[in-house]
């Protein structure tokens, strides 16, 4: 793995972030465009089976020594890594993929700008506002489970984003991920096999599968954990502001899924108030992929 470190030393940090957008959003797109052959419970397990498979023997994580707070703290991680999936999952089922995580993405937005209190964001809270009012003008392709969906994955993902800092503290490098990958997996093991039955044994559906869990976890968490080394967390958190952008685009090439004109400035107004909350951080910068 050393030969692939020093590679990724050698590309620049904004590159890689860019790349682990990409990845994510397209992995999420492939997924999408198969759920009438998989349901997506099944395409999140096997996106979580697939991390945890790949993580555990790269992070051995030693449970011996660890407290039974510590314990409870990245089992409630898992169950929120697994809450936030199966969510999102649930609601690009439902409603276009580039407006589901552009409300999803109000979860760490919510988290930024709380954690910040500068009186700017209070405009900045407006901007948002705005951008998830404009949704509410285009019904075009929404749904009232597909937007609860999205918003139960924004409160996880903020919910996600403090667990991670507890993880983080009380597990070294990435075990706490690892073991929360694991519990994910395992939690949500028998209802996805009861969901998709045989299916899972078909070989296309199986290696599409496992494809989307590199693509949406294992490749983009890599990368951005080499970029997060060397890049400012104040330019790290702009470009990861782009996400809800770059899932519509994804949306759009994959699956030929396009958003109304509404949609996309939507996406905009949401995508700027991000930009907007981590333009000026000076803490560094704590998100794990999710």
């Amino acid at each position: 793995m050393g030969w692939l470190t020093g590679v990724l030393r050698r590309v620049p940090a904004p590159m890689l972030i860019i790349a682990g957008i990409i990845s994510l959003q397209v992995g999420a797109a492939i997924a999408k465009g198969l759920f009438g052959e998989l349901p997506p419970i099944a395409f999140v397990w096997l996106r979580l089976l697939t991390t945890a498979v790949i993580l555990l023997p790269v992070a051995r994580p030693r449970l011996h020594g660890q407290s039974k707070h510590d314990l409870l703290v990245v089992l409630a991680f898992g169950c929120c890594l697994a809450i936030m999936n199966f969510a999102i999952y649930q609601a690009i089922a439902r409603i276009p993929l580039g407006v589901a995580v552009t409300i999803e993405f109000l979860g760490p937005l919510t988290v930024a700008i709380v954690s910040s209190r500068r009186p700017r964001d209070l405009i900045l809270v407006g901007l948002a506002g705005v951008g998830v009012a404009l949704l509410g003008f285009t019904p075009h392709g929404l749904n009232v489970p597909g937007v609860a969906f999205a918003l139960l994955a924004a409160a996880s993902w903020a919910g996600y984003i403090l667990l991670s800092r507890e993880t983080g503290r009380r597990w070294p490098g990435i075990s706490g991920l690892a073991l929360a990958s694991s519990v994910g997996a395992v939690g949500l093991a028998v209802p996805a096999i009861l969901a998709a039955g045989d299916r899972l044994l078909e070989p296309k559906l199986l290696i599409t599968g496992v494809l989307v869990g590199l693509m949406s976890s294992v490749i983009p968490y890599s990368l951005e954990l080499s970029a997060l080394r060397r890049i400012p967390p104040g330019v790290f958190g702009i470009l990861m502001s782009l996400e809800p952008a770059a899932a519509a685009l994804a949306a759009m090439l994959v699956i030929g899924e396009f958003l109304q004109p509404l949609q996309w400035i939507a996406v905009g107004c949401v995508v700027a108030a991000s930009i907007g909350t981590t333009s000026t951080l000076r803490r560094p910068a704590v998100r794990e992929r999710r």
